[in-house]
Order: structure tokens, then sequence, then C-alpha cells
């Protein structure tokens, strides 16, 4: 039994009283270092990493000591028996992670960031430096699209990777998360590209035949891509023009109804419907290189598919409909994710109206109001004596003749 000191530059472990490291290194000095504790449990050589603290290791020591020779059963750290990788076995292969429709996307976030930190690696041995180690790559080195990846994608890697953790310590699969106080980067994946209507009509243009029903849609409906790729002839009703998914077809789990225009009717008239009722479009991927294509074509630079249902929320508010029926159509629960799709143009803004120009357009107005009481005083006295000068105080024969009258 005894204390074991981990070289920070070579990882190797050695005993508390070797300066030097098989490497070279000076583990002595160095300001960071992890230690580990070794025992021997039924006759297999046992090791558990500890952490930065010396105390803390010793205080463990010290406790499977105590149990040894008290012949007390060790209570073993769950965190330094389970690899990452039979973690992540374990996490995906769970019934309700298995059955989101996120699953592939999970599972391949995870994949990515146990490849990095290491499959073969304990979960003891997992520290936010990994973490923070894996976000500085995922930064600089180029993915599949020949460019880094973005805060947001690394976010979403990071997110599941502990969820993970986290899913395992509510089970009671480990005993801590070493990653819980891991800090997202900060995004700043706001889109702000809508086009006009002459844009459009020209990306149109240039659409081929296998795109150009999605594209269209997604200009004037504010649908998801899947919800378009995957539309059926059920969920499309000619004679009132809607469009009625289900919960189980949108991203919330909510059913929604989306009303549209005769542009889009006229279209889906001109489709071979099948006699039975099936899918709208042949092929139910995007075709991401065509859609490049055409925006190169058209010119219009950093424009994606999606940027499609910014300009349709936008349509639907200049046309002037209710912010809540909008939210109805496009399924946004929350102002805030809604917030994020409404752009307010700078021809919007150059109609903006200024006070002075508003005071030269109408003719002035008094708006002085005295509101001293002694003032209203004088003016109402002022006004009675004018009253009464006006009247004629010497009444003649038909004031009398009215007077008796009356009486």
């Amino acid at each position: 039994m005894g204390i074991l000191v981990e070289c920070p530059a070579c990882r190797k472990r050695s005993g508390l009283k070797k300066k030097e490291c098989k490497c070279g290194y000076n583990v002595q000095k160095a300001g960071y270092k992890n230690y580990w504790i070794e025992y021997y449990l039924d006759g297999k050589r046992t090791r558990e990493r500890i952490g930065r603290s010396k105390l803390a290791a010793e205080n463990r020591l010290r406790e499977i000591q105590t149990a040894t020779v008290e012949e007390r059963n060790i209570k073993k750290n769950k965190n330094a028996v389970i690899t990452i990788g039979a973690l992540r076995e374990w996490y995906l292969d769970l019934p309700e992670i298995k059955q989101k429709r996120s699953f592939k996307a999970i599972a391949n976030c995870i994949e990515i960031v146990s490849g990095h930190v290491g499959e073969k690696k304990y979960a003891s041995q997992i520290s936010p430096a990994d973490i923070q180690s894996f976000q500085r790559k995922r930064l600089s080195e180029n993915t599949l699209w020949g460019r880094p990846a973005k805060p947001a994608t690394v976010n979403r890697n990071v997110a599941n990777f502990k969820a993970m953790f986290n899913r395992a310590l509510d089970y009671g699969i480990i005993e801590i998360n070493p990653i819980i106080r891991v800090k997202q980067l900060e995004e700043n994946n706001v889109r702000e590209r809508v086009l006009s209507r002459e844009e459009f009509e020209v990306l149109y243009y240039h659409c081929s035949e296998q795109i150009k029903g999605p594209v269209l849609i997604g200009y004037y409906l504010p649908m998801r891509q899947a919800e378009i790729l995957n539309l059926t002839w059920e969920e499309i009703d000619l004679k009132n023009q809607f469009i009625r998914l289900g919960g189980q077809r949108t991203k919330n789990k909510t059913g929604r109804a989306i009303p549209f225009n005769q542009r889009i009717f006229n279209y889906l008239i001109s489709l071979p419907r099948p006699d039975q009722d099936g899918y709208v479009f042949e092929q139910r991927w995007w075709n991401r290189r065509e859609f490049v294509k055409a925006v190169n074509m058209a010119g219009l630079g950093n424009f994606t598919f999606h940027d499609l249902r910014h300009c349709a929320l936008n349509n639907l508010r200049l046309a002037g409909n209710d912010r809540y029926v909008i939210k109805q159509a496009s399924g946004h629960k929350t102002d805030s994710a809604f917030q994020r799709y409404i752009l307010v143009t700078e021809d919007e803004m150059s109609g903006m109206k200024w006070l002075e120009e508003k005071a030269e357009d109408s003719a002035p107005m008094d708006t002085y109001m005295d509101t001293c009481e002694q003032s209203k005083n004088k003016n109402t006295r002022n006004s009675l004596k004018s009253w009464w000068a006006s009247r004629d105080l010497n009444p003649g024969p038909d004031d009398y003749e009215s007077s008796a009258l009356t009486n």
C-alpha cells in the first residue's frame, strides 16, 4: 500500500520519495500533479486516482488500511472501476436514450469526445482540463467541411458528454461528475440573412427540379427542413389550404396547422399524386450540394436552407400578421426563440418617424394649462363680472309680465 504521484509530462506514476521521473521531469517541484493510491484487494493490485490533493490521498489510504485491519469490505471508488468506453456503451443502451429521435446525433457527439479523451481511461482520470483541451482542438482543426467546428457545435458535443456523466450519477454508476463545472463556449450563431422577393426569384430560378419544391415551401412557410422533406399527402388539406403536422413530426412534439398561399397550392396540385397517400417528395434527404450550387449561381454568398425559415417568419410579420398567429404556425413556444428569427431590416428603419417632422406637419397647439388655484379663482370672478355687465339690470314691463305669468 502506498501513495503514488503522476508525472504531469509523461503520465507515469511513481512513489512520493522519487524526485525526478524517468522522463527527466522534476515531479516534486511540479505545481500541479495528481495523486494515486495503490493497494491489494482480493490478491489483485488496485489503483485509485484521487486528484490533486495529497491530504485526500492520505485520508483515503488510511480508510483502506483501517478497513483491511478490521476485515471490513473496502468501499470502492466507482469512478475508478469504469472506463469511458464502458460508460458510453451503458448510456447508449438505455431505453430512454434509444427512443430519442436525436439518438444518432447523441452517439456521434459522445464518440467524438471519447475519441479525444481516450475510451480506455477511467472516469476518475477525466478532468475539466481534458474537456478544455478538446474544445481548443475542435476550434482549431478542420472538420469534414474544410473549416474548424463552430462554438455551438463544440458545445453540443460537450453537453451530450456531460449528460452521460449526469445520467450515470443518477443511476449510481459513478460517484461524482468530474466535468460538471466545465463552462460552455460563447455562441454567436444568430443568422441575420433574409432574402428580398427579387433575390428569392433568382435563387428559385437556379434551383434544380429536385430541390425547387422544398425551397419554395421553405421560403413561404415557417417549416423546418425535416418537416418539409418528410411531408405526406395525408398531412395536406388542399380544400382548406392547410398543412397539419402531428406531434411525432415536430421538434417540440406538439402538433400544429400551417396555412399556405395560392402559389404553394398551385405547386402542390401540379405534382403527380399516387393512388395511395405517400410522401410528397421522392427524395427525403437534402441535396446540399445542389443547393450550394444554386446559391453560388444566384450570388447570395453565405446563405443556408435554414435561412429560408427566417425569410418566411419575417415575410409573415411584414404582411401584418399577429405575432401569436405566426408563433402558432412556426411552432415556437417561447418569445426568446421566436425573436431570434425576427430581423428588422434597414429598409424598415429608413421609415423611422421623427418628432420634429411631425411637429412641422401638424398645426401648433397650445398645451399650456394653468394649475394655480388662485389664478383659476381670479379667472372665474372676471368671467362672472363680464356676465353680469352684459345683463340689463333695469327690468322692463315685459319682464314683470313674464315674471307674473310664471308665478
